[in-house]
């Protein structure tokens, strides 16, 4: 709405040329005694030229009216320009929401109705040319682009974050050597530490480790004499042992790391 428009009018005769009738101008400047305000523009200049338009042998003259206009801003500045910043605003609130909330996705689609309404309105208010397109008018459609963008990404950023291994969506390995290893170092940021991450237990427990030791130690010694088959079997249990073991710590650290993915 912050423009100017030069309103120009014309006056002469198409008929009769300037032997039979001519046109003189009184004065420069336009009388503006009989001028009421308006509302909406307002007259910054208004002067007055004369010429001729020739036309073979025969002279036409014409005066012409220049009127320089300026719109008014206050009305579109307090209805449209504000409250479509504050829509832009908005826009950008939606990316701090958690993204547990299910009020990311309804902001999102409330701030694009809305600028949709603005539109329209914009619409009826400007006559409608292919020529000149307002700048709030192009303003509203690219934050309408933007915000079309946001929900998006936001669809994106919350099936992300509900993905885990216990919807059956591991994370793929660029993804992880992207996010988790390359991004932190270009943004000066340390990175991600499992928390649940457990060293790998040893194939073997210390004191299952010291039995069979001391086992294998005194058949190369030859102190007991030749493996017994008790001691073949109980040999068996040990390993048999440290299986389960293992898979006892596995499940564990599993189902801890789960507990935690939902409580957050």
């Amino acid at each position: 709405p912050f423009d100017r428009q030069n309103c120009t009018m014309k006056f002469g005769s198409w008929t009769y040329d300037g032997h039979m009738v001519d046109l003189a101008l009184m004065d420069y400047q336009v009388d503006r005694k009989d001028f009421f305000d308006n509302g909406e523009w307002q007259i910054l200049n208004a002067t007055g030229a004369r010429g001729n338009r020739k036309d073979g042998l025969y002279s036409y003259p014409f005066i012409t009216y220049s009127f320089i206009l300026k719109r008014l801003p206050l009305f579109y500045t307090l209805f449209l320009i504000f409250p479509c910043l504050g829509l832009t605003f908005l826009t950008v609130l939606v990316f701090y929401l958690p993204s547990d909330e299910g009020e990311k996705l309804s902001l999102s689609t409330s701030v694009l109705v809305s600028l949709t309404v603005f539109l329209l309105v914009i619409e009826e208010i400007i006559p409608s040319s292919s020529k000149v397109i307002p700048l709030i008018g192009e303003y509203l459609l690219f934050i309408m682009i933007f915000v079309t963008l946001s929900i998006i990404v936001t669809v994106f950023v919350i099936n992300v974050h509900h993905r885990s291994s216990a919807t059956y969506h591991p994370m793929s390995p660029w993804v992880r050597n992207l996010f988790l290893q390359k991004l932190p170092r270009l943004l000066c940021m340390r990175g991600h530490i499992d928390r649940y991450h457990y060293p790998e237990p040893a194939p073997e427990s210390p004191e299952l480790k010291t039995r069979s030791g001391a086992r294998r130690a005194g058949q190369r010694s030859g102190a007991h004499g030749q493996a017994t088959a008790e001691g073949k079997e109980e040999e068996a249990w040990a390993t048999m042992m440290e299986k389960a073991i293992y898979s006892v710590r596995y499940i564990s650290r599993h189902i801890r790391k789960e507990h935690f993915i939902r409580e957050v």
